[in-house]
């Protein structure tokens, strides 16, 4: 057969082809449309192609297949190439009848669980190769279920793949330098293969993971996988790069079992995301899953510093989310024993936090307030966080004040820090009184329940009357007191003692109540003199 060069061929700016128009034409739909009004020309023609798949490698093969009347031989090693190039150039069985590429091509991807290790990740790395340029999907998708059914069959049989592929010295090698030390522990033969997917773009990471997942792979598994893909890929990345990496491992995360990813990686991934600006949506999904495990984390891991533009020292609005996505994760109820976990992390935060002068009263009280009185057995923390942040915050109002200390369950303060309270000036006096009110019950509840006749128990009874001025009107609390000589049953000494413990406490809040109403007689006295008139002052009865 005559071969003439009538046909010039650039591809994609690489290399020019001199090809026999008549041979090319006669197998590709394409190039048959582009000349289907020139037959009869004689003239030299040219075709310019600028995202032929493959470039001139993948051209070059497909030139062969045509001159070797539709045979020519097909390897993993350049099906995706001979696949892609027959999909662009239209090589379908329309045009060429049995000699078909696009029919051959499919005709060898039923031998690809035939394939070796090897040889799966050449096809896999040429198929995402050529994923910019066409839509090599179908191919892909072959590649990637089959390596995946390898793996499923390996992680439950050995440490390393056997392959039916008589070529699978290639495989043997890889699997003998790389894995002959770590078959030695359990988790090293589950995990032999996270080196060699490296090559894989975060694309096929993502269609990997789906299909892993597809297959009931062990999560724990998987999300090893992806922070040793993160690690490994993302200090040589470029910027967006980065981001597309962190990206795909956040999404691919999130579609796994929470609990088994690690909760100190997750973390990993929060402080490096913090400076891509990844997108909205991947940011709700890191912070869900971070959330949902708070029970989990340290106070080291909560003093992330705040984002740029913000004047707080450490980034409040980001425990805030992670307190919501907490108590509103996939749990439809939280234990016990995790609320109080969380409750003690909050403590330590808001002592932690409490010195910065710039953090708002509000934002303090939305941390405070954040979880159910439930999940404190006691307050003390609470309160010593409070005090230390009036203490820095000294000029705030007491309505503001206020606002803080609802937080507070008085009914859950020690007796120390009680006596503390009643003469802590940082605190508004409202809510010294409201603590007050709060120990009477204690003690009347106390006292009711040891069932002590009149005759045993002489008590004798302190009215502590406040007074304040408001505006227009005038409004009193009176709080009583129970203390006096408390002879109880000889042979109940522990009572008797912490009966008398209380009385001593409450001696101890006279002596305050007076140092009180010496202040505010001094106020009122100033008053009088300045508006001419006399006011009642606040009185002790005893």
């Amino acid at each position: 057969m005559e071969i003439c060069c009538d046909l010039e061929v650039d591809v994609n700016g690489e290399e020019t082809f001199m090809v026999d128009k008549k041979i090319i034409t006669s197998y590709s739909g394409r190039l048959s449309k582009l000349f289907g009004k020139t037959k009869g020309t004689t003239r030299n023609l040219k075709v310019i192609f600028h995202d032929f798949p493959g470039g001139a490698e993948s051209f070059e093969l497909m030139s062969r297949f045509c001159y070797n009347n539709g045979k020519t031989q097909i390897s993993p090693y350049n099906i995706c190439l001979l696949h892609c190039a027959a999909q662009f150039m239209e090589m379908n069985n329309s045009i060429s009848g049995t000699h078909n590429l696009l029919e051959q091509t499919d005709k060898s991807l039923k031998e690809i669980n035939y394939w070796t290790w090897s040889e799966h990740l050449i096809a896999l790395k040429q198929c995402q190769d050529l994923l910019p340029d066409v839509n090599s999907s179908v191919i892909l998708q072959k590649c990637l279920d089959s390596l995946v059914g390898r793996l499923a069959l390996t992680n439950e049989a050995s440490p390393c793949p056997s392959t039916s592929s008589p070529d699978s010295s290639g495989f043997r090698f890889s699997c003998d330098t790389k894995s002959t030390e770590s078959v030695k522990t359990s988790s090293s033969r589950a995990t032999w293969w996270y080196e060699d997917l490296l090559i894989l773009s975060p694309n096929l990471v993502e269609m990997l993971v789906k299909s892993m997942v597809e297959r009931k792979f062990n999560h724990v598994i998987i999300s090893r996988f992806l922070f040793y893909y993160h690690k490994s890929k993302f200090y040589t990345a470029t910027s967006d790069e980065k981001r597309k990496i962190v990206e795909t491992v956040i999404d691919m995360l999130y579609t796994l079992d929470w609990s088994s990813v690690s909760y100190k990686s997750l973390f990993g991934i929060l402080r490096v995301s913090m400076s891509l600006n990844i997108n909205k949506s991947c940011k709700n999904k890191l912070e869900s899953m971070i959330g949902s495990q708070l029970d989990q984390a340290t106070l080291d891991n909560l003093l992330v510093p705040s984002p740029y533009g913000i004047n707080y020292l450490y980034d409040v609005n980001l425990v805030l989310r992670f307190l919501k996505a907490f108590l509103n994760g996939r749990s439809s109820q939280l234990s016990a024993i995790r609320l109080r976990k969380v409750a003690s992390l909050m403590d330590l935060y808001m002592a932690e936090v409490a010195p910065d002068p710039c953090l708002k009263p509000s934002k303090f009280q939305a941390i405070a307030m954040a979880l159910p009185d439930s999940a404190r057995d006691s307050c003390d923390e609470l309160y010593r966080a409070m005090d230390m942040y009036l203490e820095v915050h000294a000029g705030l109002p007491d309505e503001e004040k206020l606002k803080i200390c609802c937080a507070l369950n008085y009914e859950k303060l020690s007796a120390e820090i009680y006596i503390h309270l009643s003469q802590n000036t940082k605190f508004p006096s409202k809510a010294t009184v409201q603590g007050v009110v709060s120990q009477q019950y204690k003690l009347k509840s106390l006292l009711q329940g040891t069932n002590i006749s009149q005759q045993d128990t002489d008590l004798s009874c302190t009215s502590i009357e406040i007074r304040s001025k408001g505006k227009k009107d005038e409004t009193s609390e009176q709080v009583v007191l129970y203390a006096g000589k408390l002879d109880v049953i000889s042979d109940n000494e522990k009572l008797k003692a912490h009966l008398q413990g209380m009385q001593w406490r409450v001696m101890e809040l006279e002596k305050v109540c007076r140092k009180m109403q010496t202040q505010m007689a001094k106020i009122m006295k100033s008053r009088v003199s300045s508006h001419g008139h006399s006011r009642s002052l606040p009185r002790l009865c005893s």
